[in-house]
């Protein structure tokens, strides 16, 4: 794994969801499922919150998220900064 790519376990992005959309009503029976970007960012079209990948671990905290949510999701650094 390089510095600028992080690989995530297709079975875990399956799963993970982001934790704000989760709860949407409106957003059918499944909300908060996430998209890998450039390889280190997981992002949420149903919330626009952005989580980064560091270290291969996604940081899946709300404040982390909404942090990056005004970020377009070309400009999200790569890799994503330390907290």
């Amino acid at each position: 794994m390089s510095d600028t790519q992080s690989v995530v376990d297709p079975k875990l992005l399956a799963i993970l969801r982001c934790p704000v959309a989760v709860h949407y009503r409106d957003k059918g029976d499944d909300p908060g499922k996430l998209e890998l970007v450039k390889g280190c960012w997981l992002v949420s079209a149903d919330s626009g919150y952005k989580y980064p990948i560091r270290n291969g671990l996604p940081i899946m905290l709300i404040s982390e998220g909404e942090k990056w949510k005004d970020v377009a999701a070309d400009d999200l650094p790569v890799p994503p900064p330390a907290e």
